[in-house]
Parts: C-alpha cells; structure tokens; sequence
C-alpha cells in the first residue's frame, strides 16, 4: 500500500526539517513517497531542505496560494497513491504514527479518514484533534466560550467534542487538517480541498464530503507534536476575521437556508470576540509583560542528558538557569520551567513519549537540533 505525505511550507524550514526526519523514521519499511510545497516563502527553506533530503519532492509556488490550492497541487502529484496524509511542517510524527493508521484502515473498511491525538509545546492535548461540524449552536458555544467553562457538556462542548475521552478511539464528524489521513481514492472522488478557503475551515468543508455515503471519519489516541500549536491560537484579531469567515464559507456551501442565522447570531459573535482578542493583545498582554517574560526565556532551564555543547547554545540564546541534568526525572514536578531534548539522543518516538508523559502546563519542551546546533521552541518561529 504506497503512502503519500504532503506537508505545504510557509517560512518554518528548521520546524520542517524536524518534521521531515520523523516522517523518515515513520516511512521505514513502507512504501511511502513525501511531497512538500513550498507557497513562496521567500527565505532559503528549498535551498537548505534540497540537499538534506534527496528522496523528497518539493514543488515551489511563485506565490502564496493558500493552504487548499498548495495541497491540491500535492495531491495531484501523488494521484497513484493508496492513502494520503495531509501534514503541518510544525508537527513530529512517531515510529508508529503511520502504521496506526494502516492497521486502523485495515481493520475498518467504513474509514474514510483518520485524525490522531495532537499535543502542543507543553504535552497538553489541543483539542483541535476532534471537533463537530460548525452548526450556528456549535460556533455560538465556542465564540462566547460556554466550551471552555462547560467541557465536559454534551450540549455546550460540541464543538470540540470534549466529552469523548482522548484516550479512546471514536468516529468524529471533523479532523483537522494539520494531520489527516485519507483514502486516496475517496480524496480523489472528493476532489481534494475546495480552494475557496484559502486557510482554515477546508479541513471541515473536506471531512464533511468525504463522510458522505455511509464512509466515517475517526480519531486515534495516537500521539504527535503539533509543536507550535499554541501559536495558531486566538491571538490576534487577523486569526478571528479569518478563521470566522471561513466558518461563513461553509455556511454558505453546506447551510445555505440558514445563512440569515449565521448573519443573525455569528457576525455580531466574531465582533465581540475580535474587540475581546484586541483587548486582550493591547492591555491585558503588554501588563502581564511587566512582570512576566512573555517567552519564558527567564524561568529555569533543564538540559537533559548533560550535553554541555546544548547548555552553550541555551545560554546564548537567552534561556535562564540553564542546568544540565542526567534524566528528566531529575526535573522538580511543580517546578514551572522549560526543558530540552536533544535530538541526538532521542528518536523523535522517543521524544513524543517522553513529552507526553512529562506533560504539564508548568513545562515547555524544546528540541536541540543537532544537525544545526540550535534549538526549536514552540513559542519561536524561525
């Protein structure tokens, strides 16, 4: 069964690389082609990526076409392959990640499409990983935040489907886009991504038509980094007029006897919520800089392994209280700090348990980059 894996590249060459070298370690074994499209990122990603990995295909756009076309023209050049997974340049896949989902697919002929259990720079779940359609009701909760202060509801946490255990295997309505696993030749029925969303919302619009004809989409509790994760959250008002119109997008495609509620209740929602991230970018940030470092560069700082040449670079890059430590557990529990791994010593199966297991809102994981002797943060872009 020949894999394809597309990953479309936008200015992350160092995270990509990281993403790259994983899919190798996954890939073993199997037949399984990678594709990255590069839309224009105008620094040298393609010129570093090239030589690195030989065995992959990198198409480069002349322009930003957006993360629906980009992986169309992925997807076009991977027409032959049995399975596609659609995947972020800012993710870390295990050993086991692409084999999970063969076996899976194996063993379930009504699969259509997989999503797994995504964890961000802290080990925390992000609850992307399942969601439901956006219905008016849905995107109402989790505008006005009845999700957050009721997670567990099956009335008001629909959108994220928090109620379902994310331990537990579960058929879901929407999988998000930044890892996808597909049956080709149903992808290819569906006709890849509607280009009208130019980014976010094409991942629901394309669940949404594969899931037709008695097919079902389905979660795995299999793990992977979804490393700057948090970055992609509600912090700017730019993120809400985009992620909200694409919302309308849908709507208008799958809704459209509703559009007047939309227009009713979910516009004056989205000019709530972008005064609210306005605000909170503003006043509520700048504040909290005064006597936090917004990075948490300044917290300590733990080196596991003793690598001396990782606490160099730590130190010059601005990381507080470096310490070298001989194991994580080594590493005060309560202690909020940040820690880094060294890729080097760990595979990146290795790393994503050894994450997932440490995982707390108090520690931030970051990974040596061995090969450019640096350090990938998931607060950073590079």
């Amino acid at each position: 069964m020949k894999v394809a894996v597309i990953i479309v590249n936008y200015r992350l060459k160092y995270f990509l690389e990281q993403t790259l070298l994983s899919v190798a370690e996954a890939a073993e074994g199997l037949d399984c082609t990678t594709i990255v499209v590069d839309n224009a990122s105008g620094d040298d990603s393609i010129d570093f990526l090239r030589p690195r990995f030989p065995n992959v295909t990198f198409i480069e756009n002349s322009k930003n076409v957006g993360f629906s076309r980009a992986n169309n023209q992925g997807f076009a050049a991977a027409a032959r392959a049995d399975f596609i997974l659609v995947l972020n340049p800012d993710t870390i896949i295990g050993r086991r990640t692409i084999r999970d989902c063969l076996d899976w697919m194996e063993s379930h002929s009504d699969c259509v499409a997989i999503g797994v259990r995504m964890l961000d720079g802290n080990g925390q779940f992000l609850p992307e990983s399942k969601r439901s359609f956006p219905s008016i009701w849905n995107s109402f909760c989790k505008l006005f935040g009845l999700s957050k202060l009721f997670p567990r509801s099956r009335v008001f946490a629909r959108y994220h489907l928090r109620y379902l255990p994310e331990n537990e295997p579960n058929i879901v309505p929407v999988l998000a886009g930044a890892f996808m696993f597909v049956r080709g030749e149903q992808l290819c029925q569906a006709g890849g991504f509607d280009e009208d969303f130019f980014m976010y919302g094409e991942d629901m619009d394309l669940t949404y038509r594969l899931a037709q004809d008695g097919w079902h989409n389905y979660y795995l509790p299999t793990p992977i980094i979804h490393y700057k994760g948090e970055c992609t959250k509600t912090e700017s008002a730019d993120y809400v007029k985009i992620f909200y119109g694409a919302m309308h997008i849908f709507y208008r495609k799958h809704y459209p006897r509703r559009q007047w509620l939309s227009r009713l209740f979910i516009t004056p929602a989205i000019g709530v919520r972008m005064l609210m991230t306005l605000i909170n970018k503003k006043i509520v940030k700048p504040i909290a800089r005064l006597f936090h470092c917004s990075n948490g560069r300044t917290l300590p700082t733990y080196v596991i392994y003793d690598n001396a040449d990782i606490l160099a670079t730590a130190t010059a890059e601005g990381f507080g209280c470096c310490q070298l430590v001989a194991s994580i557990d080594e590493v005060p529990a309560a202690e909020a700090c940040n820690i880094i791994l060294d890729d080097s010593r760990l595979t990146y199966e290795e790393i994503i348990d050894t994450i997932d297991r440490n995982s707390s809102s108090r520690r931030l994981f970051h990974i040596y980059s061995s090969r450019n002797a640096l350090i990938i943060s998931p607060k950073k872009q590079r």
